[in-house]
């Protein structure tokens, strides 16, 4: 059973950073691509960052280009987002999923407030 636990969200000031980090288990880890998505209220699901399996190649939505950064550690089998200049409009849950044997998986969530 796969399963996706994220953790490092809170309360931050505009131009302020956060690093959230997800941790997964159930799944050859290494092998996946693994994305984080976020949603707002009354707002549909956005795909905010992607990792290949090994790292080395990253995409990210036009709104977070340049704040934002996707990493994973393959050893301990978490996928991380460093968060940076956050804006109020960054305020969502955020999540993070992977797709395995044709199926999505996903996290509870973490909660991100950017807010003075």
């Amino acid at each position: 059973q796969v399963h996706l636990v994220e953790s490092g969200g809170g309360l931050v000031q505009p131009g302020g950073s956060l690093r959230l980090s997800c941790a997964a288990s159930g799944l050859n880890f290494r092998l996946y691509v693994m994305n984080w998505y976020r949603q707002a209220p009354g707002q549909e699901r956005e795909l905010v960052a992607s990792i290949s399996p090994g790292g080395d190649n990253t995409d990210y939505a036009d709104s977070v280009k340049d704040r934002f950064t996707i990493s994973r550690d393959n050893v301990r089998n978490r996928v991380f987002l460093q968060m940076n200049s956050l804006k109020p409009e960054d305020t969502a849950v955020y999540n993070c999923n992977v797709k395995f044997r044709s199926r999505m998986y996903w996290g509870r969530g973490t909660q991100v407030t950017v807010s003075l």
